[in-house]
């Protein structure tokens, strides 16, 4: 399964005041792990994703940006003060959740319409801040993986300089915007919601359903609004409508903060059933 997958493995079951007892598929897992990011340092160059030159992550403008930015800083702070109080097996969840789920699963999701679209400006900031991105999660990765985190690194810079004679990240608060935070982290748990009801309900993949957020307040309607076209593409829905009628009969319903997700089902599964 490699060392790094054996080492992340030691690292994230050491939790202090219990014996270890290994299994082969948690470092199987940790495996897919390694394997997640060499996958997105592919996709990274396939998308013309490099280091620019003077690039400054407190600068950056899109939301997404932002967003990724102060989420870095955040996992930083916490990796490091794992690692200073020898937690060895928080540091590694904080950067697995990190890694795989905020930034391949949401971020590089969130910024392909920008790396396909016709904007080189956000083109060119996303494409830098992807690069910033990664580099982030391998300096602060490299303590727990080192041959995987070195031979990207040398990948993705195409520098001979090591990670392990590096500075290690220092986390900045500066860089933290709240609002983007908060706006971001709303989308990611609507579509989290949507993807859940939907998969309890047996709704199946293919299946395209309207969106209805009934008593909405006016900050939702507005993220609704502006990111419209990411919610649609991720949750698989044919629209959106902000409503403060009467759910429709045959409807799945939940709660993203102040408003009330509703998925009209009638169409789509047995009801009755």
């Amino acid at each position: 399964y490699g060392a790094d997958a054996l080492r992340f493995t030691l690292a994230a079951m050491a939790a202090q005041g219990r014996d270890i007892k290994l299994a082969v598929s948690r470092v199987e897992g940790y495996r897919n792990f390694a394997t997640k990011l060499w996958n997105a340092a592919r996709y990274a160059q396939m998308n013309q994703v490099a280091m620019a030159p003077g690039y400054d992550p407190g600068a950056v403008t899109l939301t997404v940006n932002r967003w990724i930015v102060g989420a870095v800083q955040q996992t930083a702070a916490r990796v490091t003060e794992a690692m200073d109080a020898y937690k060895f097996n928080e540091a590694a969840s904080a950067l697995y959740q990190f890694a795989w789920n905020t930034v391949c699963d949401w971020y590089l999701e969130f910024t392909k319409p920008i790396l396909t679209g016709e904007d080189e400006a956000a083109k060119a900031e996303t494409r830098a801040t992807t690069a910033w991105v990664l580099d982030r999660i391998l300096h602060l990765l490299h303590p727990l993986m080192p041959y995987l985190t070195e031979e990207l690194n040398e990948k993705l810079t195409g520098s001979s300089a090591m990670l392990i004679t590096n500075a290690w990240p220092e986390a900045e608060s500066r860089l933290i915007d709240s609002a983007a935070s908060a706006e971001m982290e709303w989308v990611v748990s609507l579509i989290s919601t949507i993807r859940t009801v939907r998969a309890e309900m047996t709704v199946p993949p293919s299946a395209q359903i309207q969106l209805i957020l009934k008593d909405a307040g006016a900050t939702a309607a507005a993220l609704a609004e502006r990111h419209r076209d990411l919610i649609l593409r991720l949750a698989r829905l044919s629209g959106i409508e902000v409503s403060a009628g009467e759910a429709p009969k045959g409807s799945a319903q939940a709660v993203v903060e102040d408003a009330t997700v509703v998925l009209p089902l009638a169409d789509f599964i047995d009801i009755e059933a």
